[in-house]
């Protein structure tokens, strides 16, 4: 079974080879940090959280490296706005994320550069470029020289003849900034400083730096000049992603990533979401309704990453019910597993080794390999772990009311485990409680004692008794359960 990816440089599903054996280099463009995470970001965040956690589980070694963009127009307008700094606006929102992201079971980034702690690699790839002849100054700024970049646009798949056409309506002839270019598609590697903007010393003068300059320098220092996987949403394929290239390629000569991989946007309601709309959802906003964060995961990972998704309230009532599902199996061994003699809980496996391959159910995690394979088709993988929580479902359901099952104690074990394991990939937990001894509450003998009283008002006809005694003790979390063998119990 081979990894196939989609890669949309080359616009085709291709085998997955990295650059080193064994080894993969994957940078994710993170946010610009000037307010709370959305809904777009939660669900980039959760793909290739688990794009990464799947590699993890083929054995790769995985570097994962996620910027954050600290310095940034929108960035300083907030700290106008806020009679703030650029540097206080930033931590707010970098600390924010992290609490976010955290709630929805993201894994740390290997690490997070900075803009602005990657100046002077930012400072040497202008340099380099003006160099080669791909950059030029111009009163302070300094300008990419798009056109000298032959395969511009290989990635998106524009061409700058059919891009001129639209732009000649759009383009301000009396911007200063148009003015200083030598071509209105260049675009700015460095910005001169203003008035009571923050500045960094230059070759060029006092200024900041470009946003896509920012990306291709901290891709080059902390992963090198090739890597494996660029990742990011489909809304920065263009201009952002292409001119990552152009930078990059024009200085290196070499391939700035093998794979070039993209999310889908995310709707509300059907409508593109934005603050104007009144439609814009924060990610605390979501979980402070609040909604398990575990269904947020379910529900973004329900739809191929590369397609569009719609947030609605029924979507997301739809994936709490599957959690439901999910959870339920989840939790069998835990519940069931003293039962069934079930050895200790299992040690989650990052990788599939060869030592815990054994306690799996071969045959399952084949299937989900499978499925998942196909340019990380993880709906269809989640298929596979729904039709085995189910199957537990089942099994428990046996156990409660006929106390015991035909299927073995090691088969239901190994099938457990191999649940637990494979939602682990795809970062789906279900908390359970820690069983303490009965401190407080109904003890067992007042439940038995109950249990006898509505036997003997049933045998009266007391039909009314005894669904009253049924329900006070489902409101203290026991279900009865009756059968030709009499009734069972369990705490819920």
């Amino acid at each position: 079974m081979t990894l196939t990816v989609y890669n949309t440089l080359s616009r085709r599903q291709e085998s997955f080879e990295t650059v080193e054996p064994g080894k993969v280099k994957m940078y994710y463009c993170g946010v610009t940090v000037y307010d709370y995470c959305h809904l777009g970001h939660a669900r980039a965040c959760i793909v290739w959280d688990v794009v990464r956690r799947y590699l993890q589980f083929l054995n790769y070694e995985v570097r994962f490296v996620q910027n954050f963009t600290d310095i940034d127009d929108k960035i300083l307008n907030r700290a106008r706005k806020e009679h703030s700094s650029m540097e206080l606006v930033s931590e707010r929102y970098i600390k924010a994320y992290f609490e976010d992201m955290r709630r929805l079971g993201i894994k740390d980034a290997d690490e997070y550069p900075r803009a602005t702690h990657t100046m002077n690699g930012i400072l040497r790839l202008i340099h380099e470029l003006e160099n080669k002849g791909y950059a030029y100054p111009a009163q302070g700024d300094v300008y990419y020289a798009v056109r000298q970049f032959s395969e511009y646009g290989k990635l998106s798949g524009r061409r700058l003849e059919d891009l001129q056409v639209g732009a000649s309506e759009r383009v301000n002839v009396d911007d200063p900034e148009y003015q200083k270019k030598k071509d209105p598609f260049d675009f700015a590697l460095w910005k001169a400083a203003k008035q009571e903007e923050p500045a960094w010393e230059s070759p060029w003068g006092k200024g900041r730096p470009g946003w896509h300059i920012e990306c291709s320098a901290m891709v080059r220092d902390r992963l090198g000049e090739t890597i494996d996987i660029h990742a990011g949403g489909a809304d920065l394929i263009f201009p952002h992603h292409e001119n990552e290239i152009a930078q990059s390629e024009a200085v290196t000569g070499k391939p700035l990533a093998r794979y070039w991989m993209h999310n889908g946007m995310v709707k509300v309601d059907g409508e593109k979401m934005s603050k104007s709309l009144g439609n814009f959802i924060t990610i605390r906003e979501l979980l402070d309704r609040p909604v398990d964060p575990m269904a947020v995961r379910l529900f973004v990972l329900q739809a191929h990453y590369r397609k569009p998704i719609d947030f609605t309230d029924e979507a997301i009532a739809a994936a709490t019910n599957g959690l439901h599902t999910l959870k339920d199996g989840l939790l069998f061994g835990y519940q069931q597993g003293s039962q069934l003699g079930f050895t200790t809980p299992p040690v989650i496996p990052v990788a599939l080794k060869e030592e815990t391959a054994q306690v799996l159910n071969t045959e399952i995690v084949e299937r989900f390999q499978e499925a998942v394979n196909d340019d990380f088709n993880f709906p269809a993988g989640l298929a596979v772990l729904f039709e085995l929580a189910k199957e537990l479902q089942r099994e428990k359901n046996i156990l409660v009311h006929e106390g015991k099952t035909e299927k073995s104690s090691a088969e239901l074990q190994s099938k457990w485990y191999t649940l637990v394991t494979l939602a682990q990939v795809l970062g789906i937990e279900a908390k359970r409680e820690v069983e303490t001894p009965q401190t407080s509450g109904i003890s067992d003998a007042e439940i038995e004692a109950l249990i006898q009283k509505r036997q003997e008002a049933r045998k009266a006809k007391d039909f009314a008794e005894g669904d009253r005694i049924r329900n006070e003790l489902q409101a203290q979390g026991i279900t009865l359960i009756d059968s030709r063998e009499g009734t069972k119990w369990h705490r819920s």
